[in-house]
């Protein structure tokens, strides 16, 4: 799981300085992994290497969207559903960490990483790296 804090300023005008969670379950990277050739870390690896802007923007909005998620208040449960996804994206919050993902490629590279779990078995990708 990883946290990250972000200091953004709200529609009314106001900084606000927040806590975002973001995390893939072990089935969602599976599930990631076999949905795309070669696997998501290759494909990361490639879209980044080729300098591809466009697909850089749509997968890493992708990825986003898909790791964010509320830890329940016991910490059992990392809540995930369309609605939260959804109000998150319509934040300044996203916005700002959408834009310092797009544009440095190593700061992209350490929230995938971040965001994947820690490897327990080979069917676990390859950490991204920028080249």
């Amino acid at each position: 799981m990883l946290k990250k804090t972000i200091t953004y300023e709200d529609f009314d005008g106001n900084q606000r300085t927040e806590d975002f969670y973001f995390n893939l379950s072990k089935a969602e990277v599976l599930e990631m992994e076999m949905g795309v050739s070669g696997g998501m870390a290759q494909m990361l690896n490639r879209i980044v290497s080729a300098q591809d802007g466009e697909r850089i923007i749509k997968t890493f909005k992708e990825i986003i969207l898909k790791a964010y998620g509320e830890k329940s208040p016991d910490g059992k449960r990392f809540i995930k559903s369309e609605e939260l996804s959804t109000a998150f994206s319509q934040t300044e919050a996203y916005s700002q960490l959408f834009m310092e993902l797009a544009t440095d490629a190593d700061t992209a590279a350490k929230f995938v990483n971040g965001i994947i779990p820690v490897a327990t078995t080979q069917s676990t990708p390859a950490p991204v790296t920028h080249q």
